[in-house]
């Protein structure tokens, strides 16, 4: 048995199909391709960013922390992006108080002020850490903790 009815439903769809444009065809804006994570002009703690003096060193790295451990305190001498991969991270500011960073969460890391990470869960803590240096400055040094 023969759908007969097949036939003109294809002649009726075809000058439909035919004046769709081709996809493939029409370049994609750059910002369409984009998903942002972060737009900021500011570190987590609310202080201005600024570019070390210099020849600009980026440097990109994954850090992980496994589960009970600490990152011990330390400071940023220059702007960090970091994007949390995995886990979750509880970041103790001082004064400035505690936050905790998840999976999909995006900051930039406090510049020149003492902090210290912990992965209080039971998974390690994925990071993608970049950082913006130059000019002799330390991505990252040992600090005393706040008092």
């Amino acid at each position: 048995m023969q759908a007969s009815w097949l036939g003109p439903l294809f002649a009726a769809a075809l000058p439909f199909a035919t004046a769709l444009p081709a996809v493939a065809d029409q370049p994609v804006s750059y910002q369409a391709l984009l998903t942002p994570l972060l737009k900021a002009g500011t570190d987590i703690v609310g202080q201005p960013l600024a570019y070390p003096e210099g020849a600009p060193v980026i440097t990109a790295a994954i850090v992980t922390l496994p589960p009970g451990r600490e990152t011990g305190w330390h400071v940023h001498e220059v702007p960090l992006f970091v994007h949390i991969l995995e886990g979750a991270i509880t970041v103790d500011y001082g004064e400035k108080g505690t936050k905790v960073y998840a999976a999909g969460d995006s900051l930039m890391e406090a510049m020149n002020w003492p902090h210290n990470g912990t992965n209080k869960g039971t998974v390690p803590v994925s990071m993608i850490a970049v950082y913006m240096g130059g000019g002799g400055k330390a991505d990252a040094k040992p600090a005393p903790a706040p008092q």
